[in-house]
């Protein structure tokens, strides 16, 4: 059983930072491509980092040049998504997700909720 645990939220003041987490556990053959996802209330998921198989990175313009995605598959599997100069339209809820196998399948985490407020 694969799983997907997010670490990492919290609140934070404008133009702070914050390192989600995400530990990938269970019986894993391989890890495709991780991504992190955020959802605002009444809003539709929105997809802010991939990062590839082999390394490659990808941002969403509304992220891109504050967010880092990266990974570290070392001692644990575990997926992170820095977050620079966070402003309060960043609130949301964070999922990471990732094309894992065995089964192969998209696997979610539950969420890490993330405030910014002053």
């Amino acid at each position: 059983q694969v799983r997907l645990v997010e670490s990492g939220g919290g609140l934070v003041q404008p133009g702070g930072s914050l390192r989600l987490s995400c530990e990938v556990s269970g019986t894993i053959f391989s890890i495709y491509n991780m991504k992190w996802y955020r959802q605002a209330p009444g809003e539709q998921r929105e997809l802010l980092a991939i990062i590839s198989t082999d390394g490659t990175t990808t941002y969403a313009d509304s992220v891109k040049g504050r967010f880092i995605i990266s990974r570290n598959y070392t001692k644990s599997r575990m997926v992170y998504l820095q977050m620079n100069n966070l402003k309060p339209e960043d609130t949301a809820v964070y999922y990471c997700q990732g094309r894992i196998s065995t089964p192969l399948d998209d696997y979610w985490g539950q969420g890490t909720q993330v405030t910014v407020s002053s």
